[in-house]
């Protein structure tokens, strides 16, 4: 990816906090989205938004699937440039939400976690079932390192729901962008604005099922290292947040991919420090870096003020477009 910020944009926090929320999302229309709501096999729900299409489901042209990060949503900056691409490039455009983040609260006890690969393989097989053209997925920042954990679970097998998947800005590293985020600047700014959306979750998820954690021990929580710690790494499965980041990171399994994969991360990223990724030959040979020198989280702007935010999704949608043989102009 031959990107360089503008200007007027320096540094990677300027990089991530402009783009998100006054760059140019969309060249068109902005996208208006379809709901879906999915029983889930364990008697919850899901809500995928659909976008790019006015055909019916069961269509045989490209579907690109969108897995949004952490708090993140179909109304995302990112998700309605690609939501854009996929508009011009007549691709039919889902955004699948992970529980709680579609503005509703879920029933079961669990939520979602980074490592979240069970509900990736289970939203991309119910929609290769009732798509018959190629499907290509790509996930934001926490949802790139569970897209990435559901390729390397799956093997070979991928190939036969997925014909290439990307991974943006996400923290494959789990302890490296941990670390990080809970660390000066992120910690003010990034830190606080997460725990000031996923606690009160976490609260109404608690007086739905009274006894879940420790209410005062979450409130208390200053970091992500905590809250991970009393909520998500136990309601997952995990022994705690050491053993949930080292298990459901994807860094240490790029090697098991086995479909065309990207993983584009700016070195200047805040979230993922630049010398916790991989070089090109500690990946396998099914995986692509992508690792600019200026980008920010998620950012990626281009232009004059305000700028805009389709540089990222037209390089990734296009790369993953290539990979079902169709060309970077031609849907």
């Amino acid at each position: 990816m031959n990107y360089t910020a503008p200007w007027w944009l320096p540094g990677g926090n300027l990089q991530t906090i402009w783009p998100a929320l006054y760059s140019r999302r969309a060249f068109g229309p902005h996208p208006a989205y379809r709901r879906e709501r999915w029983d889930t096999p364990d008697g919850d729900f899901i809500d995928v938004d659909f976008a790019g299409t006015s055909q019916p489901p069961g269509q045989s042209q490209v579907m690109l699937v969108m897995f949004h990060g952490l708090e993140g949503s179909s109304s995302s900056h990112y998700a309605e440039a690609f939501a854009d691409f996929a508009r011009e490039r007549g691709f039919a455009f889902a955004v699948p939400h992970f529980r709680g983040c579609s503005g509703e609260l879920n029933r079961a006890p669990r939520a979602y976690h980074s490592g979240d690969y069970e509900e990736i393989g289970w939203v991309l097989q119910r929609l290769r079932d009732r798509q018959t053209g190629p499907l290509i997925a790509v996930g934001v920042s926490l949802g790139g390192n569970a897209l990435l954990r559901w390729a390397e679970e799956m093997g070979d097998a991928a190939s036969r729901v997925a014909t290439a998947v990307a991974a943006v800005s996400s923290p494959i590293d789990l302890a490296a962008g941990g670390w990080a985020i809970g660390r000066g600047f992120n910690r003010l700014v990034y830190t606080r604005m997460f725990l000031q959306t996923m606690k009160p979750k976490a609260l109404a998820k608690l007086a739905q099922h009274p006894g879940l954690f420790d209410r005062d021990a979450l409130l208390a929580a200053r970091n992500l290292y905590e809250f991970d710690n009393i909520f998500t790494a136990p309601l997952h499965g995990f022994k705690g947040t050491e053993d949930y980041w080292a298990r459901a990171s994807a860094k240490p399994h790029l090697q098991r991919i086995r479909i065309p994969a990207l993983v584009v991360n700016a070195r200047n990223d805040p979230f993922v420090p630049a010398w916790s990724l991989p070089a090109q030959n500690e990946v396998g040979d099914h995986v692509i870096l992508w690792q600019p020198a200026h980008g920010g989280h998620v950012g990626f702007p281009l232009g004059t003020m305000p700028g805009h935010v389709r540089a990222m999704p037209d390089a990734v949608g296009n790369w993953l477009a290539a990979q079902c043989g169709k060309d970077s102009t031609h849907g």
